[in-house]
């Protein structure tokens, strides 16, 4: 091998690693529900009595899935979650609750959600738009590791600007670090 040839291996060989390492990550992991969430199937009892705006709306195309989902309620069962300062993990504190958010899912199988992701006011737009969204998407991954569909689930990211509290004290900013759950309809 002539020495040009050697230090292209090497060259070659180097990137490899470092990308075998960037890919490694190390994500941490929800716990996992021993019994995930079954698929909703009709009966052809329940199909003959569907109520004729139900089979409308079953046989629309899924083009339509796309169209902004207009929200129900905040549904009692499901409660927020707080975060950490510039942090998008799950705390201790908080499983708890996401688990009791997802059992009342399991319950509901009807029901959709859009997880909205939430900021303090500290950091500029476009940061917390970014983390706002990340949360968001920690809370839909710890669903589905908990059997959830995650096509039950939207996010939706509003970053600093829908504050629950507006005083700049640490207890008011810590109600702002959140996500919510809102139950939607397609």
């Amino acid at each position: 091998m002539s020495g040009m040839n050697r230090k292209k291996a090497r060259y070659v060989m180097v990137v490899f690693c470092i990308g075998m390492l960037a890919l490694w990550g190390c994500p941490k992991k929800a716990e996992i529900s021993v019994v995930p969430e079954t698929p909703r199937e009709e009966t052809p009892a329940a199909k003959a009595t569907a109520q004729p705006e139900q089979k409308a709306e079953a046989a629309k195309p899924e083009v339509e899935e796309a169209r902004e989902p207009i929200v129900i309620e905040q549904a009692k069962g499901l409660q927020p979650v707080y975060f950490d300062f510039d942090q998008s993990f799950i705390r201790d504190e908080a499983k708890a609750v996401m688990k009791a958010n997802a059992e009342w899912l399991k319950a509901h199988p009807q029901s959709n959600i859009k997880i909205e992701g939430n900021c303090d006011e500290r950091g500029t737009r476009e940061y917390n738009q970014a983390l706002g969204q990340r949360r968001a998407a920690n809370a839909k991954k710890y669903l589905t590791d908990m059997g959830i569909s995650g096509r039950r689930i939207l996010l939706v990211s509003y970053g600093k600007e829908k504050p629950a509290c507006t005083e700049s004290t640490e207890s008011c900013l810590q109600k702002n670090r959140r996500d919510e759950f809102v139950v939607v309809s397609n």
